[in-house]
């Protein structure tokens, strides 16, 4: 079949999986994302890895967030937009300055999202943020995402001419017993976008999910776990955050939950890691989403 023509035959196929105006949208999207250098059969084979169930995200390569233009790659999970909605009203909340400066810990960083967003809309000189992640590709693609942002790393803070917003992103296991001995605590702000989801609610998921997005980002549950609902890293956290030396008087922490887990990190949070002033934050779409924490 022609090129033309099998483009045509597969956006055909994509309108009746997708729907007319989504996959009009989608089919723009690929066509700006082309490259002068890219192969005649460039587009035919997004359309036919779009096809297969791939997110869109890692075909065109790059996601929006608030701002920001990240780049997304597999495995590491894609950020959405209900954690774009609250880590935005989370930078509105807070107003650091050069003067007052705030460090920031953001667990199970991925892509590095939550923290390179407050990075670039908060002054200059007012933040410096630490991004972990148990996972290689992860860091790898945090680290890529701050050059593309223009976020200095520590490195680049030391010879920099002027005040500027830092991301350091480290390579860490929360539930190592050091875990804490390689990070620069105090913080004033500890965000996090755990893993959350109950394996019975994974096994559900859609293809677009289980298959191409890595696992250990979404499930919840721990190898092991005596009680399966998707709990296992608030515990993991709330040890973490009632350690001696964390948190810094005043501090905020943000966490995100998944539907129906707000009451239960809130309790976790009050009963193993001491924060009893607590409140959640709903989505746009009507969910529970945030649980948010005050010393």
């Amino acid at each position: 079949m022609p090129g033309r023509l099998h483009v045509n035959h597969l956006s055909a196929k994509l309108a009746a999986s997708l729907g007319r105006e989504s996959a009009r949208l989608e089919l723009k999207w690929m066509k700006e994302a082309l490259k002068p250098t890219d192969s005649p059969t460039a587009l035919r084979a997004m359309l036919e890895r779009r096809l297969r169930g791939e997110p869109l995200q890692y075909i065109l390569g790059t996601t929006p967030f608030g701002p920001l233009s990240l780049l997304s790659r597999p495995p590491t999970l894609i950020p959405r937009p209900e954690t774009e909605d609250w880590a935005l009203r989370l930078a509105n909340a807070i107003s650091p300055s050069a003067s007052r400066p705030l460090s920031i810990l953001d667990l199970c960083t991925g892509s590095g999202c939550i923290p390179l967003l407050l990075c670039h809309l908060w002054p200059p000189g007012s933040a410096r943020a630490f991004g972990v992640d148990v996972s290689e590709e992860a860091i790898r693609l945090a680290t890529d995402n701050a050059a593309r942002c223009n976020i200095a790393t520590h490195t680049d803070y030391v010879t920099a001419a002027s005040p500027c917003n830092t991301f350091t992103p480290v390579l860490g296991d929360i539930r190592a017993v050091d875990f804490h001995e390689a990070l620069a605590a105090p913080f004033d702000i500890i965000t996090a976008n755990p893993p959350y989801i109950p394996m019975r609610e994974y096994v559900q998921l859609s293809p677009s999910v289980k298959d191409y997005e890595d696992p250990l980002a979404l499930l919840g549950d721990l190898p092991g776990s005596p009680v399966e609902d998707g709990l296992s890293f608030y515990h993991l956290i709330a040890r973490f955050l009632a350690q001696k030396g964390v948190l810094r008087d005043g501090a905020t922490v943000a966490l995100e939950v998944g539907d129906g887990q707000a009451d239960a990190v809130a309790h976790i949070l009050h009963w193993s890691a001491g924060l009893r002033n607590t409140e959640t934050w709903t989505d746009p779409w009507g969910k529970a989403r945030v649980v948010l924490a005050r010393t």
